[in-house]
């Protein structure tokens, strides 16, 4: 099994085509934190003109996948996730950052802020998600963490 290097987690990104239809992409990897981005864009809206939960939730999975998969390689799974939503998502691009907070053998959490970013860059905290990841394959002689 491969490492997964940023080269390579873009490439595993744009493979998967929920990912393309929303325009997510990876704008940061690597020891044990990831961040995506998308445009926020009229049709990820729900009726009060707020970003969708559910693209909050997407944003959430993925972050934390990749987040995972920086220590552990490509073969990681979701295996929970919870998102607190903290106040409506507007603005032009979300940004979700997770990062690892434990590293087991078979199972990985990690944390996630998603934040809206405006047109002058400011970043507003909009959800908060915590999620685990279950270690299905290994890279080839990769370091065991403990636990």
């Amino acid at each position: 099994m491969r490492t997964l290097d940023f080269a390579l987690a873009r490439k595993t990104l744009a493979a998967q085509p929920f990912s393309a239809l929303l325009g997510a992409r990876l704008t940061a990897f690597g020891g044990g934190e990831a961040t995506l981005e998308l445009d926020i864009r009229e049709e990820l809206l729900q009726q009060h003109g707020t970003l969708h939960g559910g693209v909050l939730g997407y944003a959430a999975d993925n972050a934390l996948s990749f987040a995972a998969g920086s220590v552990a390689g490509p073969g990681v799974l979701a295996a929970g996730l919870t998102i607190d939503f903290l106040r409506p998502a507007r603005g032009e691009v979300l940004r979700a950052r997770a990062r690892v907070v434990r590293a087991g053998r078979t199972r990985i959490v990690c944390r996630c802020d998603l934040t809206t970013v405006d047109g002058d860059g400011t970043e507003a905290l909009c959800a908060v998600a915590q999620g685990s990841l279950a270690v299905v394959e290994r890279p080839a002689g990769a370091e065991q963490p403990p636990g």
